[in-house]
């Protein structure tokens, strides 16, 4: 066999430009959550008012996010980005506006937060669109071959802009105010744009053009639910974030339990996702395909416990490392699935599937984040993130006793079957 390339998608130019276009919009994005969560806790001191957030994200995400996987599969992929990141832009100023000082004076408390969920809910239409373009534009600027390393650095990627987001989100709020922060964001979306323009439209590669789109619907569906290596990675990672959505909580966490601060939060926010960053560089120079199915099994239950230690924590360290630990465990998760994803999709299915796959696992993060705020708001916000590590755990038990083929899943010889390719 030969020796593995960790550098091999990076060695093409848009690949690069790619990568540079993706870190900013999720760096963007990830800052812009961060900052409406702390402005939200700010004016309502209310668990549940953080979970309204998720669900303003998830209704349109969900109920869009099949017919924008038809719509990616039917069109061409980078002029559909552009306009998601226009409109993404679009969400970033009206939040900019909305957190001027002299604004928020002239309107009510209760006025400020529904334009606040309104500009969530917008958001939340775009995002149904940016996750299918994005997975079927990186298939279409790499060889088939460098499919798994290609996903590995977009994920790492991905996970970059997820770690620095919060943790500036958290130092600018401390030392320029979320109205100033909120123009940073907005500055990152102009740089995605600026590197998607350096990619070149690329051709649409459906030999089903114009097919009625509730056809189109019922054959992306049907594809998911037949494939059961798919279907079981979407199942078992979606049921860990739902139940171990304890980010959503972090604001409750770090103002009244750890008391440590906008900078604190920043931190916290951003422990996770330097995880598994971690995780995803070393996974570029060691494999995770062979036996799969187990790693990503004792993957997602390291994070359930590890979503445990969090909330009975009441030491602001030991809290950072038990959301390191989370991150480096769901970078397992994330890997893994990843690679499935672009392995067992065709090429003219992308859009749908990476539909489906937002449903399950996508969307799970803002429900898991309304889930976390009814339950906070029930049993209180520790005995919720202890609730929701069980029921994470539980989830793994039940998995690997069920499905024995999943739990013996093994991508080691289809990788190398794509490595051998020219």
């Amino acid at each position: 066999m030969a020796k593995k390339d960790p550098y091999a998608a990076l060695r093409f130019k848009e690949f690069r430009f790619f990568l540079f276009m993706r870190f900013a919009m999720v760096f963007a994005w990830a800052m812009q959550f961060v900052i409406i969560e702390w402005e939200v806790y700010s004016i309502t001191k209310d668990p549940l008012s953080l979970g309204f957030i998720g669900l303003m994200e998830i209704i349109p995400a969900v109920a869009m996010a099949l017919f924008a996987g038809h719509i990616v599969d039917q069109n061409e992929k980078k002029a559909l980005l552009v306009k998601c990141l226009l409109g993404f832009s679009t969400v970033s100023l009206g939040l900019f506006l909305i957190t001027i000082p002299s604004i928020q004076k002239a309107l009510s408390v209760s006025n400020v937060l529904l334009i606040i969920y309104a500009l969530v809910f917008l958001g939340g239409l775009v995002r149904a669109f940016i996750g299918p373009t994005v997975f079927s534009l990186l298939s279409l600027i790499v060889p088939k071959k460098t499919y798994p390393n290609a996903a590995t650095w977009s994920s790492s990627t991905w996970q970059m802009g997820a770690m620095f987001g919060p943790a500036l989100a958290g130092v600018s709020i401390s030392f320029i105010g979320v109205h100033w922060s909120m123009c940073l964001v907005f500055g990152f979306t102009v740089l995605a744009l600026l590197g998607l323009s350096q990619i070149e439209r690329k051709p649409i590669l459906n030999p089903k053009i114009g097919e009625p789109v509730f056809q189109s619907l019922k054959e992306g569906v049907r594809f998911v639910f037949k494939n059961h290596t798919i279907l079981g990675a979407l199942s078992l990672d979606m049921f860990a974030v739902l139940f171990g959505g304890a980010v959503a909580l972090l604001p409750v966490f770090a103002q009244d339990i750890l008391k440590v601060g906008s900078e604190g939060f920043g931190i916290l926010r951003a422990a996770p996702a330097v995880g598994s960053i971690v995780t995803m560089l070393a996974s570029a120079y060691f494999s995770l395909n062979k036996n799969a199915g187990k790693k990503l099994l004792i993957a997602i239950f390291i994070f359930g416990g590890s979503i445990i230690l969090f909330g009975v924590s009441e030491i602001f360290w030991v809290s950072v490392f038990a959301l390191f630990l989370s991150g480096v465990a769901d970078g397992v998760s994330v890997v893994i699935r990843s690679t499935i994803l672009q392995l067992h999709t065709p090429d003219h299915m992308r859009g749908r599937v990476s539909s489906v796959n937002s449903i399950f696992v996508g969307s799970s993060n803002e429900l898991g984040a309304f889930e976390s705020g009814v339950t906070a708001k029930l049993m209180g916000a520790v005995r919720a993130v202890v609730f929701g590590g069980c029921m994470t755990i539980g989830t793994v038990l039940v998995t690997a006793y069920v499905s024995p083929k999943f739990r013996n899943l093994d991508l080691e010889k289809e990788v190398e079957d794509l490595e051998k390719e020219s």
